[in-house]
C-alpha cells in the first residue's frame, strides 16, 4: 500500500515518535486528537515491558498527550496474548515487573517457580542473579524460553542500562537455548495489535523512528510504513538497509490535517 489515503487504522511507536524524554513532540497531541475526533482506530506501541498501559497513559498525560490506556499496546501485552494463544491457562516463571506480570495474570496465567510451561524474561531495573539462575535451571528442565523484546540496552540519565536482550543473551549462553522474542521487530506484535482493534494489514499504517524495528516489522506485516526523523533515524541511516518505508516525514506534525507536507514519499 503506497497511498496514505487508504489507511483507516494506525499503529504508532511512542518514544521518538510521540514523545522525546517525556516531552511531547510537535504535532503529537494534535494527531492523537485528530484520530479520536474522527473515530480512527489506533494503538500506541512500545517494546517497554516494565509498565502497564495505565502507567504509560499517566506518563503520556504528563507529557501533554491524552491517550487512553486501552489505546496502548506493549510488548508485555503482546507476549501475554501470544502465550495465551499457545497454551491457555498455562504457567510461567517471570523475570520482570508489573507490566508483564499483570498482563500474564489477566491472560489467565499462573506465575510459579515450580515446573512452569514458560520462562518469560521482560525488562526490570532490578535484575536478580538468583532469578536468572532459577530461569536457567527451569529452561534446562524443559520450560519454553520467551523474551518480551530484543532491546539489549535501555536509556537512563547516567547512560545505557542492560535490558531484556542482554539478560536473555546471558541465559542463552548458559542454556544454549534462544528465546522466542515477541516484541518488535517480530511482526507478531503488530498482528496482535491489529487483532485488538479489529484492523487489517491492507488498511493499516505504522509510524516509527527506527528502520531496524518499526519499519522492517511493518513491512513484514504488510502495513503502510511511515518513518519519522524525530527519533534515532536520519536519511543517511535509511541507505544502510535493503528495504524502504513508504514515506519519510520530518515528524508526526505532517500527518495532521491542514499541516503543510514536507514528506519524501516512495
Amino acid at each position: 500500500m503506497a497511498n496514505r489515503d487508504e489507511v483507516e487504522c494506525w499503529l504508532t511507536d511512542m518514544d521518538g515518535v510521540l514523545v522525546h524524554e517525556n516531552e511531547a513532540l510537535p504535532g503529537a497531541a494534535e494527531l492523537i486528537q485528530q484520530w479520536r475526533d474522527t473515530g480512527t482506530p489506533f494503538l500506541v506501541l512500545t517494546n517497554n515491558s516494565i509498565f502497564t498501559p495505565r502507567d504509560l497513559a499517566a506518563r503520556l498525560r504528563t507529557s501533554g498527550l491524552d491517550v487512553p490506556e486501552e489505546a496502548i499496546w506493549t510488548s508485555a501485552l503482546a507476549t501475554a496474548a501470544f502465550c495465551k494463544s499457545q497454551m491457555p491457562g498455562g504457567s510461567a516463571f517471570v523475570i520482570g515487573e508489573a507490566g508483564i506480570t499483570t498482563a500474564l495474570h489477566e491472560a489467565g496465567f499462573i506465575l510459579t517457580e515450580t515446573n512452569p510451561d514458560y520462562v518469560v524474561v521482560g525488562e526490570t531495573r532490578n535484575y536478580s542473579f538468583e532469578a536468572i539462575t532459577k530461569a536457567i535451571r527451569l529452561i534446562g528442565q524443559g520450560a519454553r524460553f520467551i523474551a518480551t523484546n530484543p532491546d539489549a540496552t535501555g536509556p537512563s540519565a547516567d547512560g545505557p542500562l542492560p535490558a531484556t536482550g542482554a539478560i536473555a543473551a546471558l541465559i542463552t549462553k548458559a542454556t544454549g537455548r534462544e528465546p522466542y522474542v515477541v516484541g518488535k521487530p517480530n511482526p507478531m506484535m503488530f498482528r496482535s495489535a491489529m487483532n485488538k482493534i479489529g484492523a487489517h494489514s491492507e488498511n493499516t499504517g505504522m509510524i516509527g523512528d527506527r528502520m531496524d524495528t518499526d519499519i522492517v516489522a511493518g513491512i513484514e506485516a504488510g502495513l503502510h510504513t511511515v518513518l519519522v526523523l524525530t527519533g534515532i533515524s536520519d536519511k543517511s541511516e535509511i541507505e544502510k538497509y535493503p528495504f524502504r518505508p513508504n514515506e519519510v516525514l520530518h515528524g508526526v506534525h505532517e500527518l495532521v490535517v491542514g499541516e503543510p507536507l514536507e514528506s519524501d514519499s516512495i
